[in-house]
C-alpha cells in the first residue's frame, strides 16, 4: 500500500509540478555557474547507496561535505537560498521515488561521510525503513535546526534530537500517520515562506 502511494504521489506531483521543475531548472543556469541539479550518494534502506537528486543550491567550489547547513552559510548562491527555504531544492527526489530508492515519508537519507557515526547502537535501526521526502525530525531540523551557526554544537545539540525523532518514525510509521506529516510539511513550508520564525519543537520529543 505505501509502495502504491508513493507512486500515485511522485506521478502526481511530476504532472502538477512541472512547470516549477522547468522553471526553477532555468534559472539555476541562469544565476550559477554550473549543472541545475545536484547528485549526492545517500544512504538507504538496510546500508544501500543510492543517488540521491536535488536542485543546486550551492556553488559548484563549495568545499567538503558538512554535518549541516548551518544559518548564513556562505557556500549557498542567493536563489539557492530561496529554494532551500521553499524546499523546491528537494522536488528531484520524487524521481529517486519513482524508481524505489526513497519513499515520500521516512528518514532523511544522510551523507555516507556521516552515516556510518550516526547510526550506531538503536539508531541501526533507522535504516530499516526507505529514507523519505519528509518526516519528525527533517521537519525540526527545517524549522530548527538551520538556526544553528556552529556545527560542533549542532552535532552536540540536535542531532541526537534529530535521531530520537528518525527513530520515532520508524516505531510508529502508519499510513495515517504519513498523511498527517505530509500535511504538516506543506503547512510549515508555507509558514516559512511567508516569514515565520518562532515554532514549537515536535511533540515526539517528550513521548
Amino acid at each position: 500500500m505505501k509502495r502504491a502511494f508513493d507512486l500515485l504521489f511522485a506521478v502526481c506531483f511530476l504532472v502538477v509540478f512541472s512547470p516549477v521543475y522547468l522553471l526553477t531548472y532555468i534559472i539555476i543556469k541562469m544565476v550559477s555557474p554550473g549543472p541545475a541539479f545536484y547528485k549526492a550518494k545517500r544512504v538507504g534502506v538496510n546500508g544501500k547507496v543510492f543517488d540521491c537528486y536535488k536542485f543546486r543550491s550551492m556553488r559548484v567550489d563549495s568545499g567538503k561535505v558538512r554535518l549541516t547547513t548551518l544559518q548564513n552559510d556562505d557556500r549557498i548562491f542567493p536563489f539557492g537560498r530561496f529554494i532551500r527555504k521553499t524546499k523546491i531544492d528537494e522536488m528531484p527526489q520524487t524521481l529517486n521515488i519513482l524508481f524505489g530508492d526513497m519513499s515520500v515519508v521516512g528518514p532523511r537519507p544522510e551523507d555516507t561521510v556521516n552515516a556510518d557515526k550516526m547510526y550506531q547502537g538503536e539508531y541501526k535501526h533507522i535504516l530499516d525503513v526507505k529514507p523519505g521526502l519528509t518526516s519528525p525530525a527533517s521537519l525540526y531540523d527545517y524549522t530548527h535546526g538551520e538556526e544553528y551557526e556552529d556545527e560542533e554544537l549542532y552535532e552536540k545539540e540536535f542531532v541526537p534530537q534529530k535521531l530520537q525523532l528518525e527513530l520515532y518514525y520508524v516505531k510508529h510509521q502508519s499510513f495515517w500517520y504519513d498523511i498527517k506529516l505530509i500535511l504538516k510539511t506543506a503547512w510549515l513550508i508555507v509558514l516559512k515562506t511567508c516569514g515565520k520564525k518562532d515554532f514549537e519543537k515536535p511533540r515526539e520529543l517528550a513521548l
